[in-house]
Order: structure tokens, then C-alpha cells, then sequence
């Protein structure tokens, strides 16, 4: 009996905004390494937005328009989190639900 594929949810979207989905066996292809490289961009990315933040939120001459596009930059960031999160998560082993052995 042999390894039926997983389809891997892509650090992109497609038409419509609607979710993209990689079936693979694991192997790690093309399409899985260059989903695997802009996920680490992705990451990158949103935690130097986080420094950016972090600077922003404590300067007090910062106005409206600033915290709105900063707000808009973060929510960027957090739905690639999310979405990096959702297909690692996806893809880690079954736990073991067996009850543990006795005395």
C-alpha cells in the first residue's frame, strides 16, 4: 500500500484570493522548495516589520496615516504567519493517542 499524496497549503493565493494547494509526497520538488524559501521570507520579513512597530509605537510624533499604514503592513505580515503556521501545522505527524503503556 503506498503513501497517498498531502496537498501542502502554498505561502501564496490565488485567484480570487483563495487558497493555493501543492499535492506531494513529501519529497521536496521544486514547488515545495520555492514555497519553503518565500515562507522564510515571509517570517523574515514580518519580524523586521515588528522592530519597525516596536520604533513607531514609541514615537509620539507619529500620526494617524503612519499607524494606519503600519497597521495595514502588520496585518500583511500576520496573515503570512498565519498561513506559514497553518500548512507547518498541517504537515506535522499524527500525535500518538494511544494511552500509555501500564506498570
Amino acid at each position: 500500500m503506498g503513501m497517498e499524496p498531502a496537498a501542502r497549503l502554498l505561502p501564496w493565493s490565488g485567484p480570487e484570493g483563495k487558497p493555493c494547494y501543492l499535492l506531494t509526497d513529501k519529497g521536496g520538488g521544486y514547488v515545495s522548495r520555492v514555497a519553503d524559501q518565500i515562507e522564510s521570507v515571509q517570517l523574515g520579513m514580518g519580524a523586521e516589520l515588528l522592530g519597525h512597530a516596536e520604533a513607531l509605537l514609541d514615537d509620539p510624533r507619529a500620526d494617524a496615516f503612519q499607524l494606519r499604514y503600519l497597521s495595514a503592513r502588520l496585518t500583511e505580515a500576520l496573515r503570512d504567519a498565519v498561513r506559514v503556521a497553518e500548512s507547518r501545522g498541517a504537515r506535522l505527524p499524527e500525535p500518538d493517542t494511544a494511552p500509555p503503556p501500564g506498570p
